[in-house]
């Protein structure tokens, strides 16, 4: 099977929310791990936290995660400038659907963004949305992870 998004970047800095906004996207849904955060650091960047602040006023923001640890997700939800759910199944997009009728939001209004191509990718495609594929917050991430990264990334056409 091969994946197209609609985006492809080097990471999550690098998204132009004024473009999205000009193609009528109002809800923005965000992987948690290696995403947005450091994978299974349970902390935000600094950095990052101040990137959310650039944005939040013009889209509705959640952080879809497929972390099924209880604990985790509420220490996120804790710490992260909005809403977190976790145990959401991706490449399954049940969960990610719910969130968006909850919301009021038609998935063609939306964008989901992730850095895993056979998880987040491939949901927000099975959604309907809009998709942008991030590689990792962390660019120290170990060989194995890149590694499987790599492998998986091989699934993309360009």
């Amino acid at each position: 099977m091969f994946i197209k998004p609609d985006y492809n970047l080097k990471n999550v800095y690098e998204i132009d929310f004024k473009e999205l906004k000009a193609q009528g996207i109002k809800c923005i849904m965000f992987d948690l791990d290696s995403t947005v955060m450091v994978s299974k650091s349970g902390t935000f960047l600094p950095e990052t936290i101040e990137w959310f602040n650039t944005f939040m006023n013009d889209f509705e923001v959640a952080i879809i995660s497929n972390n099924f640890n209880k604990e985790y997700i509420e220490n996120a939800s804790k710490i992260a400038p909005c809403r977190v759910i976790g145990a959401a199944r991706k490449p399954n997009p049940k969960v990610m659907r719910a969130y968006l009728k909850e919301m009021g939001f038609e998935p063609k209004e939306c964008v989901m963004v992730g850095d895993r191509p056979l998880t987040d990718i491939v949901a927000g495609k099975r959604l309907g949305c809009k998709t942008i594929l991030v590689g990792s917050i962390n660019p120290n991430e170990n060989w194995p992870t890149r590694f499987v990264r790599a492998l998986e990334r091989s699934t993309i056409r360009g």
